[in-house]
């Protein structure tokens, strides 16, 4: 016998119909088949070790571990099923290893498991545009913010301010806590951002190797001049 009984006493005691990977040489009882070195299997009263063949469960399809939806559904569309164990020398107890299941029931399986993700992929398709709305009508209620504090400012470039100050996961200045209660100090603040980098020689100045508080000094007046027109 391959599988001592002191071990077999280990497994715990359950209806499922089991199958071993042995760890040593073994040979069916039934019919005399020399099935080597990790053999799967199964524990019979009269014959000992039984090849899965023997067993009459050879046409069952091997399901690894991993994947617990997938298995629970497998073994639930299968009229017949078998639990995989392997013994762990490390641990001293037998592992699960996987199922055997019927052909059939995991190809249901695998198609409600299917659905299930594109059931889940469009949740999230739904989720992110729920998002994207909110953050339009956040960036139009931005930009009109803007329009309100400066309504000398060009035509439609409210929406450029906006767009660039909410820029989602960009730190910038409209995504802050007071930015998003349209403060007018951080709605201001977007504005002289947006003022440096296109209307002065900030950006040059940078590249040139300027300290940033020297260059923002250097462009004060003029960024000072055009908001006091834009207001």
């Amino acid at each position: 016998m391959v599988v001592c009984c002191e071990k077999v006493k280990r497994v715990k005691e359950s209806s499922d119909l089991k199958v071993f990977i042995s760890n040593r040489e073994s040979s069916c009882g039934r019919c005399g088949e020399n099935l080597g070195r990790k053999a799967w299997i199964t524990l019979d009263k009269e014959y000992g070790s039984l090849c899965l063949s023997c067993a009459d469960i050879d046409h069952l399809i091997f399901l690894p571990s991993g994947d617990a939806a997938l298995t629970r559904r497998a073994r639930k569309h299968s009229t017949l099923s078998a639990v995989v164990l392997k013994w762990s020398r490390a641990r001293k107890r037998y592992e699960r290893q996987g199922i055997l299941v019927e052909d059939r029931a995991l190809e249901q399986a695998e198609l409600e498991c299917l659905a299930d993700d594109e059931a889940r992929a469009r949740r999230q398709e739904r989720d992110a545009e729920r998002r994207a709305e909110l953050d339009r009508q956040y960036v139009k209620r931005f930009a009109t913010r803007v329009r309100e504090l400066f309504p000398g400012c060009p035509v439609d470039r409210e929406m450029t301010i906006a767009g660039h100050a909410c820029l989602k996961y960009s730190g910038r200045v409209g995504r802050t806590a007071a930015a998003k209660k349209f403060g007018e100090n951080a709605v201001r603040l977007a504005v002289i951002a947006h003022l440096r980098h296109t209307e002065t020689k900030y950006d040059s100045l940078l590249a040139k190797g300027y300290d940033r508080s020297d260059a923002r000094s250097e462009v004060e007046d003029a960024v000072n001049l055009i908001l006091s027109e834009w207001e």
